[in-house]
């Protein structure tokens, strides 16, 4: 059984990999054919140089996109087919007494493998080619510093996290995996809240926007649509990177919209209302309660598939343990299961467009039929320099946000209707 089991995880392994070369190339060939050709829409509105670079900044992430992607995948193949998973158990098990000290250095260390197989591409992502683009604002000290806090936060919520579901599972019976998943959800929720006040705060600087004409715009256009929130707020991503964006973050009462100065500096007012605007589209449409609930929904059935392979050792030894564990269990989960899951992302973008559309829906109302949001989104794919032309299949499959045609022409649609 553990045989077929392992040729099952390979067939998958490299049903994913073949997957994933096949769209990326496509996805290049696609910018390839239309590399000088400018799409109608944006005629006027971005230069032929600006549509020139942005093909080449994505040729050349896509083609090192490929490299690492390789790499990764075969460090994947070397850990399982060299039996590192079960000399990693038996050498924890005779360092740290204890299975729940054991579970959770053992879980500590697996991770730190295929994190620091990943630094070199990392390093010349942000060195080299966000570097050679203009994108790339940051020193190697802070890229350092940022690192470490990283370690500390994840080793902060990690450890606490595992040792109390070792505990549940260990202690609560048949019916652990229901207790944990209680738990476990409650500690998303708790991280949720957590995040936007002090998590977020370790890594940039986030001040209210100042008094002026923006503020007052944001501020009357947030009461307009009846959204309360703790403030509208300015994160200093120019420290890091030129890309901007602005984003929606946590819950009930520590809410708030984050606009990155880059955003600001390159979008005028009623450009920046359409932004927030979209951003409390995706309040009003319930879309963060929505994920919430679909994201415990799945938790409780993943918690549910746990309980019933914990036992299995068919499974463990597929993956070269010698033994059942609560963390084994885990590191299964978390670094065996992508080749399985990665074909429920076309699904999961799919969802994750059909509220960028409402979003933008509910945004173009409440700025009255305008252009603001359509020249808004113009400017933050040229200026981050986005895929202008995406393959429709890979855009199907990978994107979590509509491709600007897409977008455009939604909008265009949603404004005869107005």
């Amino acid at each position: 059984m553990k045989t077929i089991l392992l040729i099952a995880y390979l067939a998958f392994f490299a049903l994913r990999f073949l997957f994933h070369w096949v769209l990326t190339i496509l996805n290049m060939n696609q910018a390839l054919k239309e590399k000088d050709t400018l799409p109608p829409f944006l005629e006027g509105r971005i230069g032929q140089e600006e549509y020139l670079r942005s093909q080449a900044y994505n040729r050349r992430s896509g083609n090192f996109g490929l490299i690492s992607f390789a790499a990764g995948s075969v460090v994947t193949l070397i850990i399982l087919l060299t039996g590192f998973p079960g000399i990693l158990d038996n050498f924890t098990a005779m360092l740290f007494k204890g299975s729940l000290v054991q579970g959770i250095a053992y879980i500590f260390l697996f991770s730190l493998i295929p994190d620091l197989a990943g630094l070199p591409f990392e390093v010349y992502r942000q060195f080299v080619i966000e570097e050679e683009f203009g994108f790339n604002k940051m020193t190697g000290p802070l890229w350092l510093t940022d690192k470490i806090k990283e370690i500390l936060v994840s080793l902060i919520i990690s450890i606490p996290l595992l040792a109390l579901l070792f505990f549940f599972m260990d202690r609560t019976g048949d019916f652990w995996w229901f207790y944990g998943w209680l738990f476990f959800s409650f500690f998303q929720l708790f991280l949720s809240l957590l995040y936007p006040t002090v998590i977020a705060p370790l890594f940039n600087k986030f001040t209210p926007l100042e008094e002026g004409e923006l503020r007052e715009r944001l501020n009357d256009l947030a009461q307009e649509c009846g959204f309360k929130t703790k403030g509208i707020f300015l994160m200093d991503g120019s420290r890091r990177s030129g890309h901007s964006n602005a984003y929606f973050t946590g819950l009930g009462r520590t809410k708030r919209i984050v606009l990155f100065d880059t955003l600001v500096e390159k979008l005028t007012t009623d450009e920046l209302a359409a932004v927030l605007a979209h951003e409390i589209g995706h309040y009003k449409k319930k879309h963060i309660l929505k994920s919430l609930a679909a994201s415990f929904a799945v938790s409780l059935g993943v918690f549910y598939l746990l309980s019933l392979a914990l036992n299995w050792l068919p499974l463990f030894e597929a993956f070269s343990f010698s033994r059942t564990s609560y963390h084994g269990i885990l590191v299964i989960l978390m670094f065996f299961s992508s080749p399985f899951t990665y074909f429920l992302t076309p699904l999961l973008s799919r969802i994750s467009r059909k509220n960028e559309y409402q979003a933008d829906a509910y945004a173009l109302k409440i700025t009255k039929g305008t252009d603001a949001l359509q020249e808004g989104l113009i400017k933050l794919n040229r200026d981050n320099l986005s895929n202008l032309t995406p393959h429709k299949t890979y855009s199907a499959f990978y994107y979590s946000h509509p491709p600007l045609r897409e977008r455009w022409d939604a909008l265009e649609r949603e404004k005869k209707e107005l």
